[in-house]
């Protein structure tokens, strides 16, 4: 499904006109980036959790040389799937 058929079934759902169903479902979107930027975890009971998680410095290889380089810490986004989401997606 992609972010189009998305607003097109939002929409059919919620009886709302195709640009008033893009506008919801691209404030969601920004309100969980947001959320996300700011370091804070997005809770949707019954879907589940969007979270930031750290990678800590590590070390690696350089595929052409071999030499040995550090790789610095980075933030990622995540998501866990809820309780309802694991059982209905089973």
């Amino acid at each position: 499904m992609t972010k189009a058929d998305l607003v097109a079934q939002v929409a059919k759902k919620a009886g709302l006109t195709a640009k008033a169903a893009k506008d919801a479902v691209n404030t969601i979107f920004s309100q969980i980036s947001q959320a996300l930027k700011r370091g804070e975890k997005v809770v949707v009971t019954g879907f589940g959790t969007f979270m930031v998680r750290r990678r800590a410095t590590r070390k690696g290889r350089n595929p052409q040389t071999g030499a040995e380089i550090q790789i610095p810490a980075t933030k990622t986004p995540g998501f866990t799937a809820g309780k309802s989401l694991k059982r209905l997606v089973k």
